[in-house]
């Protein structure tokens, strides 16, 4: 798996701070901007506006992101977060050329025997995805035997407010791990370039407020705003 940050909102914090101050200001834009030029009082009001779940002005501010080598699998559980933008690449109109890299689950790595059988399918697969191209089966077509364990690659855009609600479902233990070692990876990134919009960002049990049934340890727990 490989992601990396493509592009994210200029100034970020300032942006979502001064929509927040605007909401509740008299003055001027101008003069708001020039209120966020000490970054002490930046923090206090995304601080204040995240603690009151005033999330709506964090919706100015954007991430984009450039994933590769993912399952089809993740992919179908990504596109379940309908405020993002996705832009993945085609099966219907890219062929497979050379090996197919399937993505492998760990716990399949972990057992020999499994691992063997699993590699055989999809070599068994992959053949006869080759033997449909050759014989004139669109690409659109033999793509139809293509597995889960297919790789993919996309690009990806979330507001801060939306990456939020992605981080609060996807970073938890209960999440499936693939899709969750991607996500905790996008939080320890945006974390990087806008950690206040991200200080208590992460799985539920963060913020002390976990509904889950069978409550579980989770690593994000140590970070807290």
């Amino acid at each position: 798996m490989k992601i990396k940050l493509l592009n994210f909102t200029y100034e970020a914090e300032k942006i979502c701070a001064m929509a927040a101050n605007l909401c509740y200001s008299s003055v001027d834009i101008d003069k708001i901007s020039e209120r966020f030029v000490e970054s002490s009082e930046l923090k206090n009001i995304l601080k204040k506006i995240i603690l009151a779940g005033h999330y709506s002005v964090l919706e100015h501010a954007s991430f984009t992101f450039g994933i590769d080598d993912v399952s089809r699998s993740l992919l179908a559980q990504l596109t379940r977060h309908r405020l993002a933008s996705f832009s993945v690449q085609s099966q219907r109109y890219v062929k497979f050329s050379g090996d197919i890299e399937f993505i492998i689950p760990d716990t399949i790595k972990e057992n020999e025997s499994l691992l063997k059988k699993y590699n055989n399918v999809l070599k068994s697969i992959e053949l006869l995805y080759r033997e449909f191209l050759d014989a004139g089966i669109p690409a659109e077509d033999a793509r139809y035997i293509l597995p889960l364990a297919s790789p993919t690659k996309l690009i990806i855009t979330m507001n801060a407010r939306e990456l939020r609600h992605f981080f609060s479902l996807r970073c938890c233990n209960k999440s499936q791990r693939e899709i969750r070692n991607m996500a905790c990876c996008m939080l320890d990134i945006v974390r990087e370039k806008a950690s206040e919009l991200f200080c208590n960002a992460g799985p539920k049990c963060v913020r002390g407020n976990c509904k889950e049934i069978f409550p579980c340890h989770n690593p994000w727990k140590k970070i807290m705003i």
